[in-house]
């Protein structure tokens, strides 16, 4: 560890951070618990080994933080901006997530359990859910606009307000997943048919 850096286990309880920018100059370490970020920058901030505890970011711009082994247990992101993240690299022991109003475009989720996770009202084009568990998650109002699901598990998951996706049944489980129309004719795109 840098002289400087907190560390891995340094514990910061109940504070709330505004307008703070984290990044080489300000670096994030330790465990962050029941904390509030309002506002805060982590733009290409190096967030390896840190861990976020029932912690809630609003405001906040990740785009491209670097999130290897970051750990998010009971995590909140309303209105944040998450451009290019790969939460894929996160750790996945007791990873929670919940996201409200997020700008989430080209971010990856590579593998992950996410079961019952929520995405409400988020900007998810071009998101990468390949091989992620999303049994019982709900995306309601999100755009899903080229969101790519391949082996993806969707089963249970609510699509019944969630608009311009397009899930290849065959190659994902859909198994009691919910849809509503117009939607549903998503399901329809790899066939390459026609609908009037």
């Amino acid at each position: 560890m840098n002289k400087g850096n907190k560390t891995n286990i340094e514990l910061t309880e109940n504070r709330v951070f505004e307008k703070s920018v984290f990044g080489s100059e300000n670096p994030l370490g330790g465990v962050y618990e029941e904390c509030r970020f309002l506002g805060c920058g982590f733009t290409n901030a190096e967030l390896s080994g840190v861990t976020f505890r029932n912690c809630t970011f609003e405001g906040c711009d990740f785009s491209l933080a670097k999130m290897k082994n970051l750990s998010l247990q009971e995590v909140l992101f309303r209105e944040c901006k998450l451009l290019g993240v790969q939460f894929g690299e996160c750790r996945t022991f007791l990873l929670e997530l919940r996201f409200e109003s997020c700008m989430m475009k080209l971010t990856t989720f590579l593998r992950l359990s996410l079961k019952e996770t929520v995405f409400n009202n988020c900007d998810l084009q071009e998101a990468d859910f390949t091989e992620a568990d999303l049994t019982g998650a709900s995306f309601a109002g999100s755009d899903l606009l080229k969101a790519f699901f391949h082996h993806t598990n969707l089963e249970k998951a609510d699509f019944r307000t969630a608009f311009n996706y397009s899930i290849n049944p065959e190659a994902n489980r859909l198994r009691k997943a919910r849809f509503a129309l117009p939607g549903v004719v998503g399901l329809l795109d790899t066939y390459g048919i026609e609908i009037e």
